[in-house]
């Protein structure tokens, strides 16, 4: 292949296919390179994995026409947080506990399986235009000049672009040919991931409850079953994925009791270490960065996607606001813009939860009273509750959702942040 296009988006897992369909929304032609294979993951069974999409990353997918194709979505209606200790369950009266009948605009956010989200992505790939998908191939050079940007294939292929866009994960090779650097550490927890079926319903409830270990978190699926995220040191997680499933569960039902009643395993166990992971610079020359080739976030928020769609759309205004000023969209002047804009936000973001990690994973009776005091603060002053519950939704700041892609609204650019006015 040697071809000459708009912009180049080097990874086909999530964030990389909603940008096309964002960028090819503008009349741009895009080409995505995927090192996956055509895309098998669509077709897969159930296997556990599963996302919380916030209100806003809902509207996002709606605005890209991806929502209605979404076969499967669980609403996230309540969310109950609380302080807990093994086999004790949650530290009541200690605890928030977000209604999502105090918010105006609906559920506080949808879970929703990775293959489910996945399949939408790839039939609204097949119905936009201007997109050519690379399936089984990879990214592997790239020599940025005045004009544009040259990217070489590992196939041998060449493609001449404006615009080269990282979406390849935490080990991004587009940030690091482009001498962007990474910062962070390891927060010394693995997350223990797998899916359970459950007795009792879970009436669209989510909890998250902070164990001394680390935050265990229960996200509801369809059905009677339930996505769990479960934080605990790196030995303690070595030896647990060690056991068979049923000391697995033996194990695992006492962290969170028995409101759910019995409980099995429904689908594949995973292990993911966790730790902070940030570039320095989320640009370049003729090069932009988004989702987990910028950050690599703790999940304790459930916001590593829900910051890469924001990602998306943001990077997504700045270039339609760029070509309707008649710039150069992938000037450094330009692409300054988005960089800005996230790096401010994930900041913010990143000190919150590090903050709330560090506060909750501990077993110092201070801390305790001092964290179950202030939880029933939260929860007993109505307004505070609320504002909390839309920063969770992604409904605090004029965040971007893409309403027309063809007509930029300013007042998209409007964030705690200071990025440009247009």
């Amino acid at each position: 292949m040697d071809r000459t296009t708009d912009i180049v988006i080097a990874g086909g897992g999530l964030n990389g296919p909603v940008l096309a369909l964002a960028l090819a929304r503008l009349g741009l032609d895009v080409v995505m390179v995927d090192k996956q294979p055509a895309p098998a993951r669509a077709a897969a069974a159930f296997d556990g994995r599963g996302y919380a999409l916030s209100l806003a990353s809902q509207r996002l997918l709606a605005a890209l026409e991806v929502w209605p194709l979404v076969q499967e979505a669980q609403p996230l209606l309540d969310i109950k947080v609380s302080d807990g200790r093994a086999g004790q369950g949650a530290a009541l009266p200690f605890a928030v506990h977000f209604d999502h009948a105090e918010l105006e605009e609906g559920p506080m956010g949808y879970m929703v399986e990775d293959r489910f989200l996945y399949r939408a992505l790839c039939a609204a790939l097949e119905r936009q235009g201007g997109i050519t998908a690379l399936h089984g191939e990879a990214v592997v050079g790239q020599q940025p000049g005045e004009r544009g940007i040259e990217v070489a294939l590992a196939s041998g292929g060449r493609i001449r672009a404006r615009l080269l866009v990282g979406c390849d994960g935490r080990q991004s090779g587009v940030a690091r040919r482009a001498g962007i650097a990474r910062h962070g550490w390891d927060y010394g927890q693995t997350a223990l991931v797998c899916a359970i079926a459950h007795e009792a319903p879970h009436h669209g409830v989510a909890h998250q409850f902070f164990m001394p270990a680390g935050p265990l978190a229960i996200l509801p699926l369809p059905g009677h079953r339930s996505s769990i995220v479960w934080s605990e040191t790196h030995p303690m997680a070595e030896a647990l994925s060690a056991l068979d499933d049923a000391a697995y569960l033996q194990v695992l039902q006492p962290r969170f009791g028995d409101f759910l009643g019995r409980i099995r395993l429904a689908g594949q166990r995973f292990r993911y270490p966790l730790a902070l992971s940030v570039a320095r610079c989320f640009t370049g020359a003729r090069v932009a960065l988004v989702g987990d080739a910028a950050h690599g976030l703790h999940p304790l928020a459930g916001q590593g996607l829900n910051a890469g769609l924001c990602d998306v759309a943001a990077l997504a205004q700045v270039v339609a606001q760029a070509i309707h000023r008649g710039e150069d969209f992938a000037s450094a002047a330009v692409l300054a813009r988005y960089g800005r804009w996230r790096q401010f936000d994930i900041n913010l973001l990143v000190a919150a939860t590090d903050a709330c990690n560090s506060l909750f994973s501990n077993d110092s009776p201070i801390l305790r009273l001092a964290r179950g005091l202030g939880m029933g603060l939260v929860n007993a002053v109505p307004p505070m509750r609320r504002a909390l519950m839309r920063e969770a939704a992604g409904l605090v700041r004029r965040t971007p959702d893409l309403p027309d892609l063809t007509r930029p609204d300013p007042r998209l650019f409007q964030s705690r942040g200071p990025h440009p006015q247009p």
